[in-house]
């Protein structure tokens, strides 16, 4: 695993915490993954962005925590046309957990990310997923094992960068699903600029994300006329009447 220097120390937390949190008991097997390219697809045919709405109850770079119900929550941003669903599982930091994971997937039809810090092979066998996050930027040269782990456990795989290099570790990687992160986590500041920047590194064939600070509907038409295939929003969905939030983003 490639070092975790320069980054915030709110990161450097959660990694620290990552490191020591247990994975499953015994290898899981998704015998009925839902497909994220798939949603997306289906979202554009009916003429919807393709949004990818976080159940997020709280996080480091976000005030107070959201106690509504996950399984409430999921219901009403897939209400509003969020084509995926993004469930955070890491404990510590962000208020998520797998039982929240394992509840949203059986209430909903859609695909659902495990949204977390993953680091160990055992840690994808928590929870039976139909995608999973891997960062880039924390598992060098781990993540094409990480990759072909989760994919041999019938898993999709969204693997998320930063910047170019990123990108081109990724794609070496087998990453055909990248998200890129406009926070930067080393100082923990947002830039939209990031994915216009970092966006014509990835292959067309790729399946592209834009991530993070995505907060207005102009904001979603930005990123998709710079190449985003779908949009993972979190905060900005929470922070209100989810269905609502969600049916303007999907429409904006």
């Amino acid at each position: 695993m490639n070092s975790s220097n320069e980054v915030a120390p709110a990161v450097q937390s959660i990694l620290d915490a990552a490191r020591e949190r247990p994975g499953g008991s015994s290898r899981v097997a998704v015998d009925d993954a839902r497909s994220l390219p798939a949603a997306f697809d289906a979202a554009k045919a009916d003429g919807r962005n393709p949004v990818v709405a976080e159940v997020k109850p709280t996080s480091p770079t976000t005030e107070g925590t959201n106690e509504g119900d996950p399984v409430e929550l999921a219901r009403e941003m897939v209400a509003g046309g969020a084509a995926a669903l993004s469930v955070l599982t890491e404990p510590e930091h962000f208020g998520g957990s797998v039982e929240n994971y394992e509840r949203v997937r059986e209430a909903v039809d859609v695909p659902v990310l495990r949204k977390d810090f993953l680091l160990t092979e055992s840690q994808l066998d928590a929870v039976e997923a139909d995608v999973v996050l891997l960062i880039a930027r924390f598992l060098g040269d781990d993540l094409a094992p990480m990759i072909d782990a989760a994919r041999e456990r019938g898993m999709g795989v969204l693997v998320e960068v930063h910047s170019e290099d990123e990108v081109a570790a990724a794609v070496d990687a087998g990453a055909e699903i990248i998200g890129i992160n406009n926070r930067d986590l080393a100082a923990l500041e947002t830039d939209l600029g990031t994915f216009e920047a970092v966006a014509p590194a990835v292959p067309e064939s790729a399946t592209l994300l834009a991530e993070s600070g995505i907060s207005s509907a102009a904001e979603v038409r930005r990123m998709r006329e710079a190449g985003a295939d779908g949009l993972l929003i979190g905060t900005a969905i929470m922070d209100g009447d989810p269905r609502e939030n969600t049916s303007d983003f999907v429409n904006a």
